[in-house]
């Protein structure tokens, strides 16, 4: 390996590293984002995510959610996908070309199976029943190929009685949902129905003006026990690829192999309301969309965001006039010290650079990089007008033109200054370490990924849920990959913005993205750093790479195989209203993160714990149903064991034992009482407050 001039001194590499990897002290995508459609949640999009499959590397998962908020308990008409909706899934591969190359159009059909009663299920019998049909077209919406017809739609999981007793349809949750799976004959799989919601965020938080953490120590996560519906595709990757292009990358960075996928619901223009019921004509006109999380939550301002919905990427791309949202972010003035900085306490860590290396400020309405457009130092590197024209250097006082906009409009490319510093001895437009190219400059808000980018496995210890930004940490300071400008694999290279994955913080990420931290992992570092200085490891940098919303990880684990997410809540369970002592433990998946199954027979157990969420002590109270050997364990999300609280043989009867979990970070975790022979009588969620 080629040893290069490292910018950083190898004992503040050790320092930002510990930084890093340690605990942090504490951690909706566009759940109601718009006026508009918040009176159509049927139609609403909620979160787009696209990734390279964790258990087949050689396919893609797209999966697209809509219908926000959903109480699992909310019947007798439970939620899920709407009749007269057309839900698609855009996918371009070809800059050259203007639009869309592949769109994945679903429609569905509801029935009322026993019209004669107000059940959800009954007798076997399932009303609101949903099936779908698919399309596909590949040529940009000119014709269209049906690929799937009738395909099934899991049901709501209303409670035990309706669907595992004989009364109701007499199967686990988990088989009916595997068993809506289906395989199209040109090589999709697909998945529909509703399932917990992925996204985890402190709603109540961060839209009371920013309290994000919460000053009060006590985060939330406002979607933790809300379901949502779900689309899901695993893609063979070849079938994503342009035409043209070998089936087999030439690096992991390959410009060739990169996607732009957006996702968008449409309503005929006209609808009617008759005597118990409607009727809908008209064209057809796009009401919803969504391709990077957050963007019309949280960037684009309420009196646009109608007009967001109701264009598309190619439209955005064309029309300048959301772009100022981008070139100087509203977040950003709650990050500026001499703005809004002081009235968000919240987001104190977050500083923007207002004097990056003495001299360049990228506070709203300053210059950022503007002030070098033509010149020599900028020849030869992404800013050249020569080379990508006017992207990136449109104007003054557009700051984040180089950074913010491209993020979410174009990708990013490999190409000089977008490479990591190290290697470039101080100089941010060098060439340095490869670590991202999504570059694809066809359209504006879209997920972009780069499907040549190899997945990280969610057991691999540097799996991190702070994606690219911790891959930038990586290539920065660990010495596997900071000794050589060479493209290498970084794990979480395959993380967000490179797509999203499930796991991904993408709240975090975004704000960490508006305080700069793109800016300084390609080396236009924070204020604090003195331009010459060997050392740029800050305690402004480690202000923000420390940083945390409070809410880390969602409030379920995640399934190991297709559709990679996690059952939907019951309406009976915890998350469905009931009182704590009355019900076992939430509907934690059969989780791959502990390794053992709950039991099913022999000894029974029921757990809480108050007061739950916690600050620092949490007392956990158990009924044991027979006598035996009892063990309590305690686990982090990743399912790592951090304690035993009980190990001893017990009569039946009514115990508690307190948790000191002071010394722990604030997050969620899980406590798991076992009977004899180690059998899993009960999994019951703790969440740790600061």
């Amino acid at each position: 390996m080629k040893h290069i001039n490292r910018i950083i001194l190898l004992p503040a590499l050790l320092v930002l590293a510990a930084w890093i990897f340690l605990p942090n002290n504490a951690q909706a995508s566009s759940h109601r984002e718009a006026p508009l459609i918040a009176d159509d949640p049927l139609a609403d999009n909620v979160d787009l995510y696209a990734f390279r499959s964790p258990r087949n590397p050689n396919s893609v998962v797209l999966i697209a959610t809509f219908v926000p908020l959903q109480l699992p308990h909310g019947g007798p008409n439970y939620y899920g996908f709407g009749e007269n909706i057309r839900y698609e899934i855009h996918v371009d591969n070809d800059a050259s070309k203007p639009g869309d190359e592949i769109i994945y159009r679903f429609t569905f059909k509801i029935k009322n199976e026993d019209p004669t009663t107000f059940f959800n299920i009954r007798l076997g019998k399932q009303n609101l029943k949903t099936t779908y049909d698919l399309e596909k077209s590949v040529d940009g919406g000119v014709s269209w190929l049906p690929i799937m017809k009738g395909g099934p739609v899991a049901p709501n999981n209303i409670g035990e009685r309706s669907i595992e007793s004989p009364i109701g349809l007499g199967r686990t949750y988990n088989t009916l949902m595997r068993n809506t799976f289906r395989n199209a004959f040109t090589g999709e799989r697909i998945f529909c129905g509703p399932v917990d919601d992925p996204f985890f965020v402190d709603l109540g938080g961060v839209f009371d003006l920013g309290d994000l953490p919460r000053q009060d120590g006590d985060p939330r996560d406002g979607l933790a026990c809300m379901n949502t519906s779900a689309i899901a595709l695993e893609i063979p990757t070849k079938y994503l690829l342009k035409k043209g292009v070998r089936p087999a990358p030439e690096n992991i960075l390959d410009g060739n192999w990169v996607i732009g996928v957006w996702a968008s619901a449409s309503r005929r223009q006209i609808r009617t309301l008759t005597p118990g019921g409607e009727e809908h004509s008209g064209d057809w006109v796009q009401v919803s969309r969504l391709g990077m999380p957050l963007t019309n939550e949280a960037v684009i301002p309420i009196g646009m965001k109608d007009y967001w919905n109701s264009i598309t990427p190619y439209d955005e791309l064309a029309d300048t006039l959301l772009d100022k949202y981008f070139y100087n972010p509203e977040l950003a003035l709650y990050m500026d010290d001499d703005l809004f900085g002081g009235a968000v306490p919240a987001l104190a860590p977050l500083r923007i650079q207002r004097n990056s290396l003495q001299g360049f400020d990228f506070g709203n309405g300053h210059d950022g990089l503007y002030g070098l457009k033509g010149s020599a130092a900028v020849a030869g590197t992404a800013l050249d007008d020569a080379v990508f024209g006017t992207l990136l250097l449109p104007g003054p006082g557009m700051p984040r033109s180089v950074d913010l906009w491209p993020i979410f409009h174009t990708g990013v490319p490999n190409f000089p200054p977008y490479q990591l510093a190290t290697g470039k001895n101080g100089n941010p437009l060098a060439a340095g370490k490869p670590f991202i190219n999504n570059f694809l400059p066809n359209g504006g808000d879209m997920l972009r990924l780069n499907m040549a980018v190899p997945p990280t496995p969610r057991n691999d210890p540097n799996f991190s849920s702070l994606g690219i930004v911790q891959a930038a940490v990586l290539g920065l300071t660990d010495p596997t990959y900071n000794s050589s400008t060479d493209i290498q694999f970084i794990p979480n290279m395959d993380g967000f913005p490179n797509g999203r994955r499930l796991e991904d913080d993408v709240t975090r990420i975004e704000l960490q993205a508006v305080s700069g931290v793109a800016l300084a992992a390609i080396g236009l570092w924070y204020d604090d750093y003195t331009a010459g200085d060997p050392n740029p490891v800050t305690q402004d940098l480690l202000d923000v790479l420390t940083y945390t919303t409070g809410v880390e990880a969602n409030d379920k684990a995640f399934s190991a195989s297709f559709p990679y997410l996690a059952e939907p809540w019951a309406g009976d369970s915890e998350c469905g209203g009931v009182v704590p002592e009355m019900v076992s433990a939430p509907g934690i998946p059969e989780s791959s993160a502990f390794g053992l199954q709950p039991g099913s027979t022999g000894q029974k157990a029921v757990m809480y714990n108050f007061p739950n969420p916690f600050k620092a002590t949490t007392t956990i109270r158990y009924q044991v149903e027979e006598p035996g050997q009892i063990s309590i364990d305690v686990f982090d999300v990743s399912g790592k064991n951090i304690g035993t609280l009980v190990n001893d043989r017990m009569d039946a009867g009514e115990y508690q034992v307190e948790w000191n979990a002071s010394a722990y970070p604030s997050g969620i975790y899980f406590a798991r009482i076992s009977g004899n022979g180690g059998e899993v009588l009960e999994i019951h969620k703790l969440v740790k407050g600061r």
